[in-house]
């Protein structure tokens, strides 16, 4: 899909992903509509991109829709948005299990069914779902955040069969570790050698050539995570034993603890 001249919707624009996805995008020709819970940053941010902000909050039962609605016609929707209860599976509480629900599986859900009909109309769109190598490789103390993505992965797969028809994209972005922006680089909390982590312009650029070339999935990681991904997928048992005997156990540990520390739970 060709990118100048089209409109996108990006949720979880004032995350340090987001903001680099809309600059990238922007940066192509695109118009870009964005959408946050923080107010301030996100003025801050249109005013940087001539874009327009509308403030939502995508845990609530009406805003997947309304924040739609009020954003008009699109060409592109990029579901970024996502929390992360990062905690031992003994210690979620219900607001925890809901909150995660709501944000990381249901409103892109009910975006993208919302933004579907509107693209099938059109003959036209693009459908992006920021996703995590935690859709592929299960994590301690990620149980729940786990689960959200790893549904999100199932819905964007057979989404995708059932637009292909229609001429409609839809993709899944899988970034590993991030650093500069978002929980992992607010802990401090250094990588087992040889792990590696990404940028968020490293994601943006991942974005956009999904649009252009409309990539089912595309892995936003250093190669010993992808091979962990694959290993993951063949043998979970296996991967829970190499979590155990590289230390990547005690990191999700660690940052769990630091989410504690810091009482947030905000990609």
């Amino acid at each position: 899909m060709r990118l100048p001249g089209t409109t996108a919707l990006i949720t979880g624009a004032t995350g340090g992903i987001g903001r680099a996805i809309a600059r990238r995008l922007a940066g192509q020709g695109v118009k870009v509509v964005l959408s946050g819970r923080r107010a301030d940053l996100l003025a801050r941010l249109a005013t940087e991109l001539d874009a327009r902000a509308i403030p939502a909050d995508l845990s609530e039962p009406d805003g997947p829709r309304e924040l739609l609605s009020q954003a008009g016609p699109v060409d592109i929707l990029v579901a970024n948005a996502a929390v992360m209860p990062a905690v031992h599976a003994a210690e979620l509480h219900i607001d925890d299990i809901d909150g995660c629900l709501d944000v990381n599986l249901r409103a892109p859900i009910v975006m993208a069914c919302a933004a579907a009909e509107q693209m099938m109309a059109a003959k036209r769109g693009h459908l992006v779902f920021m996703n995590s190598m935690c859709g592929k490789t299960a994590q301690c103390c990620s149980s729940l955040y786990n689960a959200t993505k790893f549904g999100l992965r199932g819905f964007t797969q057979a989404l995708h069969a059932d637009l292909h028809p229609h001429g409609i994209g839809v993709s899944a972005i899988h970034p590993g570790f991030v650093r500069d922006e978002g929980m992992f680089a607010r802990s401090g909390v250094p990588l087992p050698p040889g792990v590696g982590s990404v940028t968020p312009e490293d994601v943006a650029r991942a974005v956009q050539r999904a649009i252009r070339t409309n990539a089912l999935e595309i892995n936003v990681a250093p190669a010993m995570f992808r091979v962990g991904a694959t290993l993951a997928g063949l043998s979970p048992r296996l991967w829970a034993r190499w979590q155990r005997a590289s230390g990547a156990e005690r990191l999700s540990q660690a940052l769990a603890a630091s989410a504690r520390n810091r009482g947030s739970a905000l990609l």
